[in-house]
């Protein structure tokens, strides 16, 4: 681990603070989820529901989750064998990894990828292997698929799939996911499919998780969390489900890192699952009008814009202003403007082909009230060229 330090996010939310800038570099809401479901974490708390829960949830989240999959995605997941609910989605990935991967096993990763990706590999013992993400004509980040065949061997365990993905918010196309399934199938790996913004698409993309695709359940761990469909990151909910044997693998190394977590959050999030359609359509309509809000502001500041499919993050290119390096201007923009951003780097290994694609990226966040978004929009008309 001597290569990891502390993370792009912490570096960048301190330097906000520091200098009192607009921080939309980490992506955390500014405000609450619905009141019923925080009326319920308060519920459960008064009610006694503050000790251990049992180590694979409680059983109304169990059920819950699996209902859940069953009306959106048409997934049957039985609750008792096949589900377990963990600390977010970042303990699920871990217990996942470490799990399932051996010293020296590969890991097929989507390049940029979220940092605990290359963190939770190397604590495993086994060896990266990243396919870029390019922007194509349009400006959709897609996947490189001559990049991907040549990352499988016969050494791959896992593939890591994020959809909707973070940083640069392309929804994965049917035809990606397909071949990606091809592949795994073809090398006897198991996928993992990152889904946490499974609910925040936009337009016209169509979030599709791959245990959907034909023939590719009975070898998917699917993960998701409440933190980013329901405001209340700082919760830690998630889950993992898919077959009963990797499901009882994972099992076996979560009871070792947290052993349990949430015992009051979790009744909270089993009856928030259940809200109404509406609910769901809503936060979609709210997060596009926002990133609409954020992608104009930044467009009339200067930047060129790649419109995000989904998640809350936008990335933007600076060079129309000048700026060729996504990492030394998110070190310089609270002083040129009053705003913190994350450079899309970051999320890449150093000097890999996506770290240089995506060098001079800047990702924004726009899951924050329009008030905040306004004031950042505001501030960086500061970047404009005369």
């Amino acid at each position: 681990m001597q290569r990891f330090g502390p993370t792009i996010f912490a570096e960048m939310s301190a330097l906000a603070l520091r200098t009192g800038s607009v921080n939309l570099g980490q992506g955390f809401p500014d405000t609450d989820g619905p009141a019923s479901l925080l009326d319920d974490a308060v519920a459960a708390i008064r009610g006694g529901h503050n000790q251990y829960p049992p180590g694979v949830g409680v059983p109304v989240l169990l059920e819950a989750v699996a209902a859940h999959q069953e009306r959106f995605h048409g997934l049957r997941v039985d609750p008792a064998t096949e589900l377990l609910i963990t600390a977010g989605a970042t303990e699920a990935l871990a217990a996942t990894v470490l799990a399932l991967c051996e010293t020296g096993d590969e890991v097929v990763v989507l390049e940029p990828a979220y940092d605990s990706y290359a963190a939770t590999i190397a604590l495993a013992g086994a060896v990266q292997r990243s396919v870029p993400l390019v922007p194509d004509a349009s400006g959709a980040f897609r996947v490189d698929l001559t990049a991907l065949a040549a990352a499988f061997s016969e050494r791959t365990r896992l593939v890591l799939v994020n959809t909707p993905h973070n940083p640069t918010g392309a929804v994965l196309t049917t035809a990606e996911l397909t071949e990606i399934g091809r592949l795994a199938v073809e090398h006897d790996a198991v996928v993992v499919t990152d889904e946490v913004y499974e609910h925040l698409v936009f337009g016209d993309a169509r979030h599709v998780p791959m245990a959907t695709l034909p023939g590719l359940a009975e070898r998917t761990l699917t993960i998701s969390s409440a933190g980013k469909t329901f405001s209340v990151t700082g919760w830690k909910v998630g889950w993992v489900h898919g077959p009963a044997e990797l499901v009882a693998a994972v099992r076996t190394v979560k009871q070792f890192l947290t052993y349990v977590n949430a015992a009051p959050f979790q009744p909270a999030v089993a009856t928030a699952l259940a809200l109404p359609d509406a609910f769901f359509t809503h936060l979609a309509a709210d997060h596009e009008r926002r990133r609409d809000l954020l992608c104009d502001g930044l467009r009339s500041a200067g930047f060129d814009v790649l419109v995000p499919e989904g998640t809350y993050f936008v990335c933007a290119d600076p060079r129309p202003l000048g700026f060729d390096d996504g990492t030394q201007l998110c070190r310089t923009l609270p002083e040129l403007a009053g705003v913190v951003g994350v450079p899309v780097s970051a999320f890449c290994d150093e000097g890999s082909p996506a770290a240089l694609a995506v060098r001079h990226l800047v990702r924004f966040t726009f899951c924050k009230s329009d008030a905040v978004l306004t004031e950042a929009v505001e501030r960086l008309q500061a970047l404009r060229r005369p």
